[in-house]
Parts: C-alpha cells; sequence; structure tokens
C-alpha cells in the first residue's frame, strides 16, 4: 500500500480571523513573519508532515522563498504547491482576472505569470482558486463577457506553465468570497479545461484540485468524482479537510463525512494516487482550535482511514458493486470497521438475552 506524501496549507497557521472576529480567533500569531510561522510548524510538524503550501505572492515571493526554503529543508520538508493568492488584495475586490478595469486584469496575469516562474524555480505546482472571479448580485455581470475573461486569464497561466514544466491545478467552489464563484463546481471546472484546450493550449499538465469541503458544499460525492476524474486523467492534488456541507468549514479530516472519507481512501488507492507524485494537501482553518494539534488530528485520522480502506475486501466489494447491491458493499466495508462474524454473532446473543428478561 502506498503512502502519500502529504502537504499543509500554511494559512492554517494564521489569526485566523472571520467577520465577527476581525482579530482572528489565535491574535498571538498575527505578529508573525512568513518565516518566523514557517519556522514554528516545521519545528512541529516535520515527523508527520512533508510540505507547506502557500500562496503567492501575500505568504511567498521571491524575495522570501529562499529563506524560507532554508527553514524547511532544515527539517527534510518542501514547498510542492504554490497558489494564486490575488483574493484578499482589496485592489481586487471586483475580481482579477475577471476585473472589469483591463489594465487589472492585466497586472492580475502579470503577477500569476511571475507566480509560475516561482513554482517552476522550486519546483511547485500552481494552484487556481477563482474564489473572487464572480458576483454578489442579479444583474452585475455580463456573464458570457466574465467567463470570457476567466477562460482566457486561465488559458494564458496555463500556457506559461507548459513552458515552465509546472502543473495547474484548478480548484472549484460555489461560493466565498464571491457569493457567485463562476467556477463554482466540478462540470464548470472540466468546462474551463475544455476551453483552454480549445484555445490551442496544451492541457496534458492542466488538473483538477479536490477541495473536498469545496465539494461537500456542493453535494457532489468524494468518491465518484475521484474516480470520474482519475478516468480522464485530471485527477491532480488533493485539498482534504471537512465540514458541515454548507460552508466552508476547513474542520479535521473524518470529523463529519468519515464513510465519504473512507470511500474517496478506496478510490485513491484503486487509482493508484501517488504513483505519478501525488499528494494528499490538507487544507485546514483551525478557528478555535490549537492549530498544531489539529493539523496532527488530521493527518492521524486520515491515515487511519486510509488503513481500513486497504482493508476491505475488494472482491467481495467488487462482486457487490457489480451487482449494484448496496447491502453487500455495505456489509464489506463494515466487515473492515469490526462488523464480522463474531459480532453478528454477539448481537443476536444480546437481543436474545434482552428478550428473555423482558419476558
Amino acid at each position: 500500500m502506498r503512502t502519500l506524501r502529504n502537504s499543509v496549507g500554511i494559512w492554517a497557521f494564521g489569526p485566523n480571523v472571520t467577520r465577527f472576529v476581525p482579530a482572528g480567533y489565535h491574535p498571538e500569531a498575527a505578529g508573525e513573519s512568513m518565516l518566523e510561522r514557517t519556522r514554528r510548524v516545521a519545528a512541529a510538524l516535520h515527523d508527520l508532515v512533508d510540505g507547506l503550501e502557500y500562496h503567492y505572492p501575500g505568504e511567498l515571493d521571491e524575495d522570501s522563498a529562499g529563506p524560507i526554503l532554508d527553514v524547511l529543508r532544515e527539517h527534510g520538508m518542501s514547498i510542492p504547491i504554490l497558489a494564486s493568492g490575488l483574493h484578499p488584495d482589496p485592489t481586487y475586490a471586483l475580481g482579477s482576472l475577471v476585473n472589469p478595469d483591463p489594465s487589472l486584469r492585466r497586472r492580475a496575469l502579470e503577477v500569476n505569470l511571475r507566480a509560475v516562474d516561482l513554482a517552476a524555480s522550486i519546483g511547485a505546482g500552481f494552484v487556481i482558486w477563482p474564489g473572487a472571479e464572480g458576483y454578489n448580485y442579479p444583474f452585475q455581470r455580463d456573464y458570457a463577457r466574465a467567463w470570457e475573461w476567466l477562460v482566457e486569464g486561465i488559458a494564458r497561466i496555463t500556457a506559461h506553465a507548459a513552458g515552465r514544466g509546472v502543473k495547474v491545478y484548478l480548484e472549484h467552489k460555489n461560493s466565498e468570497p464571491a457569493m457567485k464563484v463562476l467556477m463554482r463546481n466540478l462540470g464548470m471546472t472540466l468546462y474551463v479545461i475544455e476551453k483552454v484546450r480549445q484555445r490551442g493550449v496544451d492541457v496534458s499538465n492542466l488538473l483538477v484540485n479536490m477541495d473536498w469541503q469545496h465539494l461537500l458544499m456542493n453535494g457532489e460525492n468524494l468518491a465518484e468524482y475521484a474516480a470520474l476524474l482519475a478516468a480522464e486523467g485530471r485527477l491532480g492534488h488533493q485539498h482534504a479537510n471537512d465540514g458541515w456541507g454548507v460552508f466552508d468549514d476547513d474542520n479535521v479530516v473524518g470529523t463529519n463525512f468519515f464513510m465519504q472519507a473512507l470511500e474517496l481512501a478506496v478510490v485513491l488507492q484503486d487509482v493508484d494516487y501517488g504513483a505519478n507524485g501525488e499528494l494528499l494537501g490538507y487544507d485546514l482553518y483551525p478557528y478555535t482550535e490549537d492549530q498544531v494539534q489539529a493539523v496532527r488530528r488530521a493527518v492521524l485520522q486520515w491515515e487511519f482511514i486510509w488503513d481500513l480502506a486497504a482493508r476491505i475486501d475488494r472482491r467481495a466489494l467488487e462482486e457487490a458493486r457489480g451487482r449494484a447491491d448496496a447491502l453487500g458493499g455495505q456489509r464489506a466495508v463494515y466487515r473492515a470497521l469490526g462488523l464480522d462474524e463474531d459480532f453478528e454473532a454477539e448481537v443476536v446473543r444480546r437481543r436474545s438475552a434482552h428478550r428473555a428478561v423482558q419476558r
């Protein structure tokens, strides 16, 4: 069984602000430099985590990359993922790649191209999460024009990345910070890839980053979409998290949607995810929890789920799925969880004893 390399977003370790607590639940982190934060996180988590992810340019840029990489290398860690990060900049309140001001669209594109160059220089992939590329009200946007700008921007970034040998990962989300994000589901993400391909751009390394909570917010089944993406050669990266399914909670893995995470682990194992260097990245936001302990818990719970998935009898599972036998599939899964013949016999004995007492 393959052990997946992993990473965690450095944003998990900041002040963790909300609009109700603008100073954040962790104000002690507000005064840290990114170098100091990296040093703190690397020292605490290098035994469980292989690398850290950063947004460009707010969390990592050309000037800070060298010192931060030096700290990570001291702990045997790396930067496997760099992400586009213009959404916190109020300059781009109306979007970056879809901003109605052409000068701001050009500036945003230039920033993303520089980010790709930095990713190439440090051996990282590049995530595009267009969370601010959308709208908040009806009648706010010329939809066709906004989509044209979005596709054109991603096409330009993808073409540049192809020339630099950088993989690009598209990450969808339905809402926040824009209330209606344009690329808000997996179908729209694949639509973007197809539209980029139609422009004559090499899309062989234009893949999908599955943020689990973003899928759950849409009612999208993690395992189903991972299987479909793998079949299409588009399964690129994972942002592992959990939550209640209505907001981007970014909670610890395996807390709410345990069974979906377990089925996803089965699919990832069966498609040999990780064979081409794919990672499991943790995208967490521990609002009120100890940040380091939240990440440790997420890693440990995922590894437990991963081992459980490996214990599921694949032959029994395949036979059940071949008949679309829901109960047979559940039986195969629950046997790995400990519901075996001995437990079944114990339940019968327990219930029989209960009835005897009631008489």
